[in-house]
């Protein structure tokens, strides 16, 4: 697959590595010139100087033969160009955008993004991205992580395993027996910083990071048996007001007035467009490293700190600073992967990195055939997808355990209709069936072949 890359930054790069190992043709456009470099010298992929947005710079890249243009530039204007001369000119079948300003993306100009106008298929604003995942995350405190597919009726968590964990050192096998009306199902764990899978004879160990398929109305359930149940908060700091921090406030106004937000920004104008903007949130125009703003927007009284500078090491410092001042729980906005390993040991709990929520959100438009999301783990190290079984799949028309479902491979849960099946040996899938598959990166290639349609990995 031929695949133009514009923009080279943090999300570009992130985008052309994962592209580029799978085998993919990759060309990567970038106006810094140092950024170009870094691409020519770290990937298999081709690196031009220049401005994506232009004619003449698109035909050089190839996009004569592209099958798609990834526009994500800092700047929207360039990235809705860029796809719009894709269209025009190259006639590039499928065309993605990153939009960061809301202006754009209001439900009254929805118009703009047709055909007709500017031709852009995929939408993708990290800011709503980003902000929806914070408050899936406010709601249920206790996960580490919880992701959520289109239909919504599975969701998938990963939450720490303590000594006090009700399934601690028990085959999960056995798991079924002690809980039978439990719609969930232990797919693998982070141990030790590796993602591995967990299969029916193995059990958890303190320490592990489990990863769980679970029903949307069961996952404060499976919390409490990790003994992670706890309420969502009800008194919030945060730490910024960029686009990011305005859309969470603005959010939980409206899910929910009664909550108590108190924003803390140290760039004047941001603090004033955020106290223009929102109607019960109160705006404390400072600095939040600073103990004596915290201690002014009452952060000893708050159930949660939210860390959404556009710094991440201000980020982790004011979660940090936060929690020692008796704040209950903290999450820090962090883009560079090795930071939450030295940052958890400093007492932060969780994170959110926007780079790897915009990359899978990429990917799952990338990813060819049956695949409705794709969610990636641990920097890449392994992904958790949603899958449509057809008729052509290994998968359909016996029972799982007469299927020999490869070692870096674990189903989740199966989906019919309204009905949530988590897995045994006694299922059976049917074609139309979709499939939460939890597999390591090594073993990409295998679920494709394990589905047998145009699951295409490159």
């Amino acid at each position: 697959m031929r695949v133009i890359i514009c923009g080279a930054g943090q999300v570009g790069y992130g985008i052309a590595e994962r592209l580029s190992a799978e085998g993919n043709e990759i060309t990567v456009i970038d106006n810094n010139p140092a950024l170009v470099q870094r691409v020519r010298d770290t990937l298999d992929a081709r690196g031009l100087h220049g401005h994506g947005s232009h004619p003449d710079v698109l035909a050089q890249a190839g996009a004569r033969d592209a099958d798609m243009l990834i526009a994500v530039t800092q700047v929207d204007e360039v990235n809705m160009t860029a796809c719009q001369v894709a269209h025009s000119i190259f006639e590039v079948p499928t065309r993605i955008a990153r939009i960061r300003s809301q202006t754009y993306l209001a439900p009254e100009w929805s118009n703009l993004f047709s055909r007709d106008h500017l031709p852009i298929d995929v939408i993708i604003s990290p800011e709503v991205e980003v902000g929806d995942l914070i408050i899936q995350r406010m709601a249920y405190p206790g996960a580490n992580e919880i992701i959520t597919f289109e239909d919504n009726k599975v969701v998938v968590i990963e939450v720490d395993v303590r000594e006090d964990c009700a399934v601690i050192d028990t085959p999960l096998k056995h798991l079924t027996d002690l809980f039978p009306n439990l719609n969930a199902t232990v797919m693998g764990v982070r141990r030790n910083g590796e993602m591995r899978i967990m299969h029916s004879h193995e059990h958890m160990i303190a320490g592990d990071q489990a990863v769980v398929a679970v029903a949307r109305n069961q996952v404060s359930r499976v919390l409490g048996l990790f003994g992670r149940d706890e309420a969502p908060p009800s008194r919030i700091v945060i730490a910024g007001a960029g686009n990011v921090g305005r859309y969470v406030a603005r959010r939980v106004e409206e899910i929910d007035p009664g909550v108590s937000v108190r924003i803390v920004e140290s760039n004047r104008d941001n603090a004033q467009r955020a106290a223009e903007e929102l109607s019960h949130s109160i705006v404390v125009f400072g600095d939040a490293l600073q103990g004596d703003i915290l201690r002014e927007v009452d952060i000893r009284d708050a159930h949660m700190f939210l860390g959404l500078t556009n710094d991440e090491k201000t980020n982790i410092l004011t979660s940090v600073l936060a929690s020692e001042m008796g704040c209950r729980a903290n999450i820090a906005l962090v883009n560079q992967s090795q930071y939450p390993r030295i940052a958890q040991r400093l007492g932060v709990d969780a994170f959110i990195n926007p780079r790897a929520i915009t990359v899978s959100k990429v990917l799952r438009h990338v990813r060819r055939g049956r695949i409705r999301g794709v969610y990636t783990l641990a920097n890449g190290a392994a992904e958790l997808l949603e899958a449509e079984a057809l008729e052509t799949s290994t998968l359909v028309g016996k029972p799982l355990r007469d299927f020999n479902v490869p070692d870096g491979i674990r189903i989740g849960a199966i989906i019919r209709g309204n009905e949530v099946i988590m897995p045994s040996g006694d299922v059976t899938v049917q074609a139309g069936d979709f499939v939460i598959v939890f597999a390591l990166a090594e073993s990409l290639r295998q679920v494709e072949r394990m589905f047998r349609v145009s699951i295409d990995f490159f």
